[in-house]
């Protein structure tokens, strides 16, 4: 990416002066300077909540939810609020109109994909996984699945997978599943901020994402988007005083009018975290600013210099899909030293985690080719 060197001495001062090296965005991506100095200044107010307008709060709000949509291509009446992704995957599990069936997921998703779904037997609705292939989702087996059963009401995955870094197809699987009647939801988090999409073009449903990690934004900030024609047929399933219209005028909350929002917010429970919706707002402002475009095109050459390193090693085995197609910011391996690589990354304070019995590595727009060499170089020692 052009002016990355630029862009890293502002935003990333603390990254730059590190002797360590940070590939770890898949866990927790750094806040930029702009969303620090946000956050140090709405903490002294927070000191002082007199000297904080109204106003600023509902703005800090609406805020996040216009560039949360501007991220992924919808309507800000898409998005609602939410602290985390796993939030957003219980809303569909809950809310969605769902007749008892089954739901369909891959095998090695995160267990927020998973457990929201499991919880619904109840309803006599079951959630199958449908087995790995070689370690990767079987994408094929999925679709096929939901093209020959009758049973399917809904399909959920991870649009990059957290351990292995496998990038499904939205629009295939999206497709076979409304042919069918089924609903689609997917947990974006491991590639939203990095990884251009239109939500509103896609057979989605739900699709939600925490910004705490490749969105650079404080823990506690995410959001979900429920899909235009949905929002108001959906029934909320947790109810509270802030999803109603009552809630924009002050001096009538106990005239309790029933009658939720028109847009998403209906689904958005409780008082917000406006301190850390300003912060992300500030962190998603730079993604903007940069181009969620040329933010892909940089990691892509970062993770294709560690895909190529993988190849050139008869000990190492790409987890990761070689194709760029299929992988986002996330590259996983694995090798029959996997232990003593791991025990060097850490020596040499390079950031990263192991997962599911591999090395993963996760470069960011504030990394550079050269700290990737340097990595690299570190492995091969």
């Amino acid at each position: 990416m052009r002016h990355v060197a630029e862009l890293r001495t502002r935003e990333f001062p603390g990254l730059v002066a590190d002797s360590g090296i940070y590939l770890n965005a898949a866990s927790v991506g750094p806040m930029p300077q702009s969303a620090v100095e946000v956050a140090n200044r709405w903490s002294a107010l927070r000191a002082q909540p007199d000297r904080i307008p109204f106003q600023a709060l509902l703005d800090a709000a609406a805020t996040a939810r216009a560039q949360f949509a501007a991220l992924v291509g919808a309507e800000a009446t898409e998005i609602a609020l939410m602290p985390n992704t796993t939030y957003g995957l219980n809303l569909a599990a809950r809310a969605l109109p769902l007749r008892p069936g089954v739901i369909l997921s891959f095998d090695g998703e995160f267990p927020s994909c998973v457990y929201p779904f499991q919880a619904l037997g109840s309803r006599g609705v079951e959630l199958e996984l449908i087995p790995r292939v070689n370690g990767l989702p079987d994408e094929d087996g999925l679709v096929q699945a939901i093209e020959r059963r009758t049973d399917v009401v809904a399909v959920v995955v991870s649009w990059t997978q957290f351990a292995t870094g496998f990038v499904a197809d939205l629009e295939r699987i999206g497709r076979a599943c409304w042919a069918r009647g089924a609903f689609f939801i997917v947990d974006g988090i491991q590639s939203c901020g990095i990884r251009p999409i239109d939500l509103p073009t896609l057979p989605v449903d739900i699709f939600a994402s925490g910004a705490q990690k490749w969105q650079l934004a404080p823990w506690g900030t995410g959001f979900v988007y429920v899909r235009k024609g949905l929002v108001t047929a959906l029934d909320p399933h947790d109810v509270g005083w802030a999803c109603m219209k009552s809630t924009t005028d002050y001096t009538r909350l106990t005239e309790y009018e029933f009658d939720f929002f028109d847009d998403a917010r209906r689904f958005e429970v409780v008082t917000l975290a406006y301190h850390d919706f300003a912060v992300a707002n500030a962190s998603t402002k730079m993604l903007l600013d940069t181009g969620v475009t040329n933010v892909a095109a940089h990691i892509e050459a970062l993770g294709t210099r560690i895909v190529d390193w993988i190849a050139s090693r008869r000990d190492v085995r790409l987890v990761t899909p070689a194709d760029p197609s299929r992988r986002a910011g996330v590259v996983s391996f694995t090798s029959t030293t996997l232990d003593a690589m791991a025990a060097r990354l850490q020596a040499a304070r390079v950031s990263h985690t192991v997962r599911e019995g591999a090395i993963r590595l996760s470069p960011h727009l504030y990394n550079t080719v050269e700290e990737v060499d340097a990595v690299l170089a570190r492995l091969d020692a």
